[in-house]
């Protein structure tokens, strides 16, 4: 069988080639039942653009690059599943390249992608999100890029949550279960989301009145290994804490899994509670208790965004999503 080519599409539709590239390049001007007839002809005839006569007829590569240095794979899965999904809505394809952000050679590393590859904008996550190097040099290169959860978010595009405010309404929800001493395993400092957490603790303990207790505050790295770690560290402890609020969940998880290995019942001896409800918060024993953060809706929102400016069709801004709490059985009236 041959190809079905943009030539038979134009033919169905009844418009020309010049329109149905227009209509795939998401090009404006467009009216709304032209567009609507050459995409239902797409449908029919099954067809699918080749990406490099796309490229050569537009000077496009027709691809989003996503950049990560995070050692939360749950994270990062649902972050991709949402640029990928917003990229296939678009016809485009996304390249997905793990980085080490701390690197001497970092900016470099990333120069030499975007020469092979040449994405038509980067999805960048924390804490590149936050690099100031590369930040200046993608500015200076003028290629168009996104950020989630930026921890200074004017004059970017992409997405956020309200995480400070999020972090004290789990510390307020741990409270009002009548826990007074409360933990907290901070995320990587490098990242904005350590420190808004970090300070959404602190705000909910000042709310109830509870004051601070430096042995409670214990360093995590947003991993599992991290997690198990530092609470270890919080169950030695002489007067231990009744309940800890991770800041993520895989940190969370880990300090189920070392609560478990010193025979700390959860949550009957102690709460524990995390942030972003990935998938893990539901596949550990007990479900986890944490906040959710739509991080597949964020990665698909930030391109959303990035695509918006890259297609001309419209203003891109940085978007605000809302979380939610989600009690589950790692949480109970303390002890």
């Amino acid at each position: 069988m041959s190809r079905v080519t943009i030539n038979d599409v134009a033919r169905a539709s009844d418009t020309s080639k010049k329109t149905v590239s227009r209509v795939l390049n998401h090009e404006p001007g467009v009216r709304e039942e032209v567009r609507a007839r050459v995409m239902a002809a797409v449908a029919a005839l099954n067809y699918r653009p080749l990406t490099s006569a796309r490229s050569l007829a537009t000077n496009r590569s027709f691809m989003i690059g996503l950049l990560y240095d995070n050692l939360s794979p749950s994270y990062i899965m649902e972050v991709q599943a949402g640029v990928q999904e917003a990229c296939e809505a678009h016809q485009y394809s996304m390249m997905v390249q793990p980085l080490v952000s701390t690197a001497p050679d970092f900016v470099e590393r990333v120069d030499g992608i975007l020469s092979r590859h040449r994405p038509d904008g980067l999805i960048l996550t924390p804490p590149i999100t936050d690099h100031p190097a590369l930040l200046r040099h993608l500015r200076a290169m003028e290629l168009p890029f996104a950020s989630i959860a930026p921890r200074r978010p004017k004059d970017t595009i992409g997405v956020m949550l309200r995480e400070r405010e999020a972090a004290a309404a789990m510390v307020e929800h741990l409270v009002s279960l009548g826990h007074r001493r409360i933990a907290h395993i901070l995320g990587d400092p490098k990242h904005g989301a350590g420190v808004w957490r970090l300070a959404g603790y602190r705000d909910g303990l000042k709310r109830a009145g509870l004051d601070e207790h430096p042995d409670y505050l214990v360093q995590g790295r947003f991993s599992f290994e991290s997690g198990v770690a530092a609470a270890r560290q919080l169950l030695r402890l002489k007067r231990r804490p009744t309940a800890i609020f991770a800041a993520d969940d895989d940190m969370a998880v880990g300090a189920i899994w070392a609560a478990a290995e010193a025979g700390v019942s959860v949550p009957g001896e102690m709460s524990i509670c995390g942030f972003d409800d990935t998938t893990i918060a539901t596949q550990v024993w007990p479900p986890l208790t944490t906040i959710h953060q739509p991080v597949r809706d964020m990665g698909k929102r930030a391109t959303e965004e990035l695509l918006l400016g890259l297609l001309g069709r419209g203003e891109p801004r940085m978007v605000e999503v809302d979380y939610q709490l989600r009690l589950r059985a790692s949480t109970a009236p303390a002890p």
